[in-house]
C-alpha cells in the first residue's frame, strides 16, 4: 500500500484526485484562477490538469476546454474560480460529468448573508444528492504535498514542503501566512485544507480522514465555529489517543437569557464553553498560531516523555534559568541529576562547569562537550526529555554542535529539543536540525512550551476511557412530574415537584414539608423535626436569600410563627408596590441539615453544544469564587472523578486541616445520575443544586435547595 492509501475513500477526490480541473483558469497574471493553474503546474501535480475557460483555446500552453462537459477525460476534481452568479451552473455541469470532488474558491455565499446563504445551502443540497464532496465556498484551496500527488490547488504564494502536519483552516486569509510560517521554521506539511464556510466537507470529516494515514502524525486546526460539536467530541475522543490534535479557537459562547434564571446557567455562559469541549476530547488548545506552530514542530518529529522530568543542557547560564523558570510553570521538573551522573559529567566536562540540571558547560563547549554530555544524559533514567540550548558564541563551530545534537538524537528514548540564539552565528547549524528533523527554537521559553505540550499530550493519552453508566431510576415518575408542569404552563417547577424529580433520579432530599400558612407550618416543623429551615415559595421567586424569603435554624413554633410572619409582611408590602403582581406565598419547612461541605451540581444547555454538566463548591464560593468545572454530556465515570477532583478547593473535600473527607464517591454518582436525568428528559433546560451538602457518608449527604427549568418548547 503506497503511503496515504489509507485515505478515507469519501475524500480522496479532494485529497488525492488522479485529474484536476481549473474552472474559471485565466491568463491574467492577476487572476486567482491563473495563480491556481500556475500552482498546480509548478508544484509538479501528478495527473492530467485541464483549464475550463469558454474565451481561451489554451491557457499556460495547456489545451482549455469550454466547460466540464467538453473535457473527454474523467475528471476527479473541479477547483471552481467563476464569479458567483456562474457557480450552480458549474455545479450542474460537474454532476453531468461525473466529477466526483469540487473545492470552490468563489467567495459572495453564507458569509455575506441573506441571498448569498440561500444560494449556497442550493448547492449544498445539489451536490450531496449527486453524491460529491465539495471544500468550500469561500475558501484558498488544498494541498497535498506527497510525492505521488504533489498538489498545490491554492493561490498562496508560499511553496509548501513535504512533512507531517494535516493542517486545517476555517479562514482563507490566514491561509497564507500559515504556510510561510510553517516553511519559515521548517515544519512540513502533509495536508492543507481552507475550509471556508464548510458547507459540506468540515473538520470532522478532515480528522476522520487523517485518523488512519500513515503521513500525518499530527492534525492541526484553526476554527471559528463548530458544525457538529457532539460528532467532533466522538471523533476527537477517539483519534487523539493515537495522534494529536492541535486547536486554535477564536471566539466564546454567548450569555443568553437563561444565565439569570441560575448559577449554572450563568457560569456556563461566562466560561470558555469550548476548552471543556476540547479538553473532553483530548484537544490541545492553544492561545494563538504561534503556540500551535511552537508544538507543532516538536509533535511533528518527537517521541513522546514517559514524565514531566527535563534535563536542561546549556553553554550560557542566563538562557538555562528563563528555560528552568519556563519548565517550572509550566508544570515540568527540572530535578538535581543523581551524584553519579553529575560524577560522570565532571569526568568529561571543564572544571568551571556546574553539572546539578541545568548542566552548564560555559561558553567554551564545544561540538565535542555537546557531544561529551549528551551521550550520559540521553541515557539518564531520571529524565524523560532533554533541552539543548546553544548561544553561539564566535569561537565555536555552531556546526559541529549541531551535529553533535543529530548524532546524540539518532538513538535517543526521549524528546530532544534545541534552542539555538545567535543565529547568524548558528545560521546552518539551525538548517542541519531542522532537515534531521529535530526541533529548534530561537527562544529557550518556546522549548519549555513545546517540552510542555508533548507531556501534556502523554497525560492525555493515559487517561483512562472510563465508561458510561446508567442507573435504574423511576423514570415515568420523573416525566409525569414534567408533563404536569408543561401541561400547566409552567416552566419553573415547584419545590415539591422539583423533590419528586430528583429523588426519582436517586438523589436524596433533606427532609422537608410544603405548607399553606403559619399553622401548617408549624405542624411541619414538628413532623420533619427540630430545628428547621423556612422558605418562601412563590412564582417567580429565584433568589430566595437576597429576597429575604430564608430563615435559618428555627427551634421552636413561635420562631417559625414568627418567621412565617415576616416574611408575608415582606410580601404584602412588595404587593402594595406592585399590585398587579400578587405572588401567593406558600412555605417549604425543611429539616436543618448540619455538617458536610456545600456543593453544587447543575445542567445548562448551550444552542450548539448542548447539555453542560457543571460540579464545584456550592454556597457562597459559587458567588465569590466561582470554583467550578464543567463537562460535555455524556460523560463517563471517569470524567465524573475528575469533575469533582477538578476544583481548586478539592482539599476542602478531601479533608483539609484534619476535616473528615466527604463521600466522593456519592458526588461522583450525583453527577452521572444528574447526566442521566440531562439525557433522558430533554424537556429539561436547566437545573441548579445549591447546595448539596456532601458528608462522610451518604447517609450524612443531601439536597438542600434545587431549582429546574423547562425549556420554552415544554409549554
Amino acid at each position: 500500500m503506497a503511503p496515504g492509501d489509507d485515505v478515507d475513500r469519501t475524500l480522496s477526490a479532494i485529497l488525492r484526485p488522479r485529474s484536476i480541473a481549473v474552472v474559471g483558469a485565466s491568463r491574467h497574471e492577476t487572476s486567482i484562477g491563473r495563480e491556481i493553474l500556475h500552482n498546480l503546474i509548478e508544484y509538479g501535480f501528478s495527473g492530467p490538469i485541464y483549464p475550463v475557460n469558454p474565451n481561451a483555446s489554451s491557457i499556460h500552453s495547456i489545451k482549455c476546454y469550454p466547460t466540464l462537459r467538453d473535457i473527454p477525460d474523467p475528471v476527479d476534481l473541479a477547483v471552481v474560480v467563476v464569479p458567483k452568479e456562474f457557480v450552480p451552473r458549474v455545479v450542474d455541469d460537474a454532476i453531468a460529468s461525473k466529477v466526483q470532488g469540487l473545492v470552490v474558491i468563489t467567495a459572495g455565499f453564507k458569509e455575506v448573508g441573506g441571498q448569498g446563504e440561500t444560494a449556497e445551502h442550493a448547492i449544498r443540497d445539489r451536490i450531496r444528492a449527486a453524491g460529491i464532496r465539495m471544500v468550500g465556498p469561500n475558501c484558498m484551496g488544498v494541498i497535498n504535498t506527497d510525492p505521488e500527488v504533489r498538489m498545490n490547488a491554492t493561490f498562496a504564494a508560499t511553496r509548501p514542503e513535504p512533512g507531517s502536519a494535516g493542517f486545517m483552516s476555517q479562514s482563507g486569509a490566514l491561509g497564507e501566512v500559515i504556510l510561510s510560517h510553517a516553511h519559515e521554521i521548517g515544519l512540513g506539511i502533509a495536508y492543507f485544507v481552507s475550509m471556508g464556510n464548510k458547507a459540506d466537507i468540515s473538520g470532522n470529516d478532515l480528522v476522520e480522514a487523517w485518523e488512519g494515514d500513515r503521513r500525518v502524525n499530527v492534525i492541526l486546526m484553526y476554527l471559528e465555529s463548530f458544525g457538529n460539536p457532539t460528532r467532533f467530541l466522538s471523533i476527537a475522543r477517539r483519534v487523539t489517543r493515537t495522534k494529536p490534535i492541535l486547536a486554535v479557537k477564536s471566539g466564546r459562547t454567548a450569555a443568553g437569557a437563561r444565565a439569570a434564571f441560575s448559577h449554572t446557567g450563568a457560569l456556563a455562559a461566562a466560561s470558555v464553553a469550548y476548552d471543556t469541549l476540547l479538553d473532553q476530547a483530548g484537544v490541545i488548545r492553544v492561545e494563538s498560531l504561534s503556540e500551535m506552530f511552537t508544538l507543532a514542530a516538536a509533535f511533528a518529529h518527537e517521541r513522546l516523555p514517559e514524565g514531566p522530568r527535563v534535563g536542561i543542557l546549556t553553554n550560557a547560564g542566563g538562557p538555562a534559568i528563563m528555560a528552568t523558570d519556563a519548565c517550572v510553570t509550566l508544570g515540568l521538573e527540572v530535578i538535581e541529576l543523581p551524584a553519579d551522573t553529575q560524577s560522570k559529567l565532571r569526568r568529561v566536562l571543564v572544571s568551571e562547569a556546574s553539572t546539578r540540571n541545568p548542566v552548564d558547560m560555559v561558553a567554551a563547549a564545544d561540538g565535542s562537550s555537546y557531544a561529551k554530555a549528551l551521550d550520559i544524559l540521553k541515557d539518564e533514567p531520571g529524565l524523560d526529555g532533554l533541552i539543548v540550548i546553544f548561544v553561539s558564541p564566535i569561537m565555536i563551530n555552531a556546526v559541529e554542535v549541531a551535529r553533535s545534537i543529530i548524532a546524540a538524537a539518532r538513538n535517543a528514548r526521549r524528546p530532544i529539543l534545541t534552542c539555538f540564539m545567535g543565529q547568524e552565528q548558528g545560521k546552518q547549524g539551525v538548517e542541519e536540525l531542522r532537515a534531521a528533523g529535530i526541533p529548534v527554537y530561537m527562544f529557550p521559553e518556546e522549548a519549555a512550551r513545546a517540552m510542555a505540550g508533548l507531556d501534556r499530550y502523554r497525560r492525555i493519552r493515559s487517561r483512562p476511557e472510563g465508561r458510561t453508566r446508567s442507573f435504574d431510576v423511576d423514570r415515568p415518575r420523573a416525566a409525569a412530574v414534567l408533563s404536569a408542569a408543561a401541561s400547566a404552563g409552567r416552566r419553573v417547577l415547584l419545590p415539591e415537584e422539583t423533590e419528586q424529580l430528583l429523588v426519582a433520579y436517586g438523589l436524596p432530599m433533606a427532609p422537608s414539608k410544603i405548607a399553606a400558612d403559619e399553622k401548617e407550618a408549624v405542624a411541619a416543623a414538628v413532623q420533619v423535626g427540630y430545628p428547621v429551615v423556612l422558605k418562601g415559595i412563590a412564582e417567580d421567586l429565584v433568589h430566595k436569600t437576597e429576597a429575604g424569603a430564608v430563615f435559618l435554624d428555627l427551634r421552636s413554633a413561635a420562631e417559625v410563627e414568627q418567621a412565617c410572619r415576616t416574611m408575608r409582611e415582606a410580601f404584602d408590602r412588595a404587593a402594595r408596590d406592585e399590585p398587579l403582581r400578587q405572588p401567593a406565598l406558600r412555605y417549604q419547612v425543611q429539616k436543618m441539615v448540619r455538617g458536610g461541605r456545600e456543593t453544587i451540581l447543575g445542567i445548562a444547555r448551550d444552542p450548539k453544544l448542548g447539555a453542560i454538566l457543571m460540579f464545584g463548591l456550592g454556597g457562597i464560593f459559587v458567588e465569590v469564587m466561582k470554583d467550578v468545572v464543567f463537562r460535555i454530556l455524556p460523560i463517563t465515570d471517569v470524567e465524573a472523578e475528575e469533575m469533582v477532583r477538578g476544583i481548586r478547593g478539592h482539599a476542602l473535600l478531601a479533608g483539609a486541616r484534619g476535616g473528615p473527607p466527604v463521600d466522593e464517591a456519592f458526588l461522583v454518582e450525583g453527577l452521572l445520575r444528574l447526566g442521566q436525568m440531562a439525557a433522558e428528559h430533554p424537556e429539561i433546560d436547566q437545573v441548579d443544586i445549591n447546595p448539596l451538602l456532601a458528608g462522610p457518608d451518604r447517609a450524612s449527604s443531601f439536597v438542600v435547595d434545587a431549582r429546574v427549568r423547562l425549556a420554552p418548547a415544554a409549554r
